[in-house]
């Protein structure tokens, strides 16, 4: 179709915006008249999901219409007040089973400043976080996508809220969170890698009784070149 008669058809679901986004099937068009119509042709669209971004974001047809939005319409003021939205309410929607892929949308695609909100207001949490099934994908794209200062934080808080409760221990051992650690070790420089390995290793010997805890083990040795040893030195490799 021409320009103006995709415009002409897309003005024909004015006033029925929210009832094509939660339906199965009315979503994809939704979504395909982000993709195929010039931003400034669509604002009606985009004006009707403020104030609905986190419901919308939680909802399965939803989630797709929202990152649609993210993609073609971040540039201009209507799509930053959806990423405001999003911003405001992302730890709830980190830990939801539709949000949790809007979060890592703004995280994978998003602006330095968006992406730096996002993991600030998480860092404070960062254990809970990582120990649930949705928003420990969103930990783990935090440590993929954020810059060292980031991770830097994320880690620190970490060990902070390791000392004297064994939080780090409790990560490890976790089905999810584990795979955060996993994470961390991947991305994480020299000098974070060093700060987790030494609270890392006073928990080996616990570690290799647990099924998650196993991996961190093998994982650790590997990143060392050395065998460590249950008391938590290290003895060299073969």
């Amino acid at each position: 179709m021409e320009l103006d008669q995709k415009i002409d058809l897309v003005h024909e679901l004015d006033g029925h915006i929210m009832q094509c986004v939660r339906d199965q099937n009315g979503n994809h068009v939704i979504q395909k008249c982000i993709e195929c119509v010039p931003t400034e042709h669509i604002g009606f669209v985009v004006s009707a999901f403020q104030g609905q971004v986190t419901s919308l974001s939680m909802h399965p047809y939803g989630c797709r219409v929202i990152q649609r939005i993210l993609e073609h319409c971040g540039g201009n003021s209507q799509g930053q007040c959806i990423i405001d939205e999003i911003l405001q309410w992302v730890c709830i929607l980190a830990q939801d089973q539709y949000g949790n892929y809007v979060t890592q949308h703004v995280l994978e695609r998003g602006k330095a400043h968006e992406r730096s909100q996002i993991i600030t207001k998480l860092a404070g949490q960062v254990v809970t976080m990582s120990q649930n099934k949705y928003a420990s994908n969103v930990i783990e794209k935090c440590f993929q996508h954020g810059d060292i200062a980031e991770r830097d934080l994320l880690i620190r808080r970490i060990v902070e809220q390791t000392e004297g409760n064994n939080n780090l221990l409790a990560m490890m051992k976790d089905q999810y969170a584990n795979y955060v650690v996993h994470k961390i070790l991947e991305t994480c420089n020299e000098d974070q890698r060093e700060l987790l390995l030494s609270h890392v290793k006073d928990h080996m010997q616990a570690l290799r009784k647990y099924t998650y805890g196993k991996h961190i083990v093998s994982r650790v040795e590997q990143l060392c070149g050395d065998v460590v040893t249950l008391s938590g030195t290290a003895e060299s490799g073969s």
